[in-house]
């Protein structure tokens, strides 16, 4: 049986439909290959011109790259203690989540160590106070007293991490206090250094601690804790854990930066899925431009290579740069590709180049690469 007429039509006006379509792309192609050897043709033959042959399209960031700030749990959002173009250090607050609830269980974790050391502490008296009697062997009276004397240097050197580490979180909350009262106006650059000298040294002082408990714990004749002291630990572990939600609820700057962008409000909800970052931050007093090479022009271009960076906002001027990573990997242009990828797209390489003096550039400005070629 033949088939109808009207259907062999049909798929004789697909086919052809298909045919016009696969040309106009492979015309495309060809034409923005055309136009890109017709531009380098067509630049002045001077000889600042030759030697830059390789281009590729890039943005500004520094160095240090951008840094999207989120929380690090959910909460609501109490203070926001900096804004755009703030100079920060790392380790400084930038954002406050509400704690109070936070700060109730640090408290009662606290209460739970000092009624623990009071249990531990009467139970430990009478074996420290008590003497060996005459009648009993001389031997066994120095051991005990020796089993007494080093589980009581233990107990002095549990007690003094403990303290030391309590001192370097009062430490840490003064320098918070410094940083936030120096922006306020009502604090010197002075106060704020002499905080964070006080906040190195009880670091150091809580680190000797600990090493000086490691080594009594290490002599074989230390004896093992006690319930009573068991309990003290116990106690100290979970006020740990309530300390360090509670120091969650700071978000703090991880790098020395500027702040580059806020999305934060007081009283908005932070969490850690937000697609926005709450805050952006970078290191600006470095920068670099991230291009993206057509990967025909790999060959051309190595590390260490010179470069010059143009840009439309500032015609006419020219910043040096070299060139200081090429990634192993060819992939998708990020800077221009939007949507569905075409026929027509071109693969690219991302190539780091170091900005030499970033004046006049600026974090996310868009400009173009000019590579170099060797021996020119």
């Amino acid at each position: 049986m033949s088939r109808p007429k009207s259907m062999t039509a049909w798929k004789t006006r697909s086919a052809a439909v298909g045919a016009i379509a696969i040309a106009l792309a492979l015309a495309a192609l060809a034409a923005r290959t055309g136009e890109r050897e017709s531009a380098r043709a067509a630049r002045p033959e001077s000889a600042d011109e030759k030697r830059w042959q390789a281009v590729a399209p890039g943005r500004v960031e520094p160095v240090s790259g951008t840094i999207k700030i989120a929380a690090p749990v959910m909460g609501v959002i109490a203070q926001v203690l900096v804004k755009v173009n703030d100079k920060v250090f790392a380790g400084e607050p930038l954002i406050r989540l509400v704690d109070t609830e936070a700060r109730a269980r640090l408290a009662a974790a606290e209460a739970q160590i000092a009624f623990r050391m009071r249990a531990r502490n009467e139970e430990a008296a009478p074996a420290q106070t008590a003497r060996p009697t005459p009648a009993a062997p001389q031997r066994r009276g120095e051991g005990a007293a020796a089993d007494t004397d080093k589980a009581a240097a233990r107990r002095r050197a549990e007690d003094a991490v403990a303290g030391a580490v309590k001192a370097a979180a009062q430490a840490q909350a003064d320098l918070d206090k410094a940083a936030v009262d120096r922006r306020a106006g009502t604090a010197s650059d002075a106060t704020v250094e002499a905080a964070g000298a006080a906040l190195a040294r009880a670091r150091e002082a809580t680190r000797q601690r600990k090493a000086e408990l490691h080594r009594i714990e290490a002599d074989p004749g230390t004896p093992l804790p006690t319930f009573a002291d068991g309990q003290v630990n116990v106690a100290r572990a979970e006020a740990a854990a309530a300390a360090a939600a509670l120091d969650q609820l700071t978000i703090r700057a991880p790098i020395s930066g500027t702040v580059l962008q806020v999305n934060a409000k007081p009283g908005e909800l932070a969490a850690p899925s937000n697609a926005q970052p709450l805050l952006v931050i970078g290191d600006v007093s470095a920068l670099r431009v991230r291009a993206e090479l057509d990967e025909r022009d790999l060959g051309d271009v190595k590390v260490g290579q010179p470069a010059l960076i143009r840009s439309d906002a500032f015609r006419g001027r020219e910043v040096a740069g070299k060139v200081s990573f090429i990634a192993p990997i060819v992939g998708q242009s990020r800077i221009n590709g939007r949507g569905q990828r075409n026929v027509t797209d071109v693969d690219v390489v991302e190539v780091l180049v170091d900005v030499v003096q970033p004046d006049p550039l600026a974090v996310g400005m868009k400009v173009d690469v000019y590579f170099q070629l060797e021996g020119r």
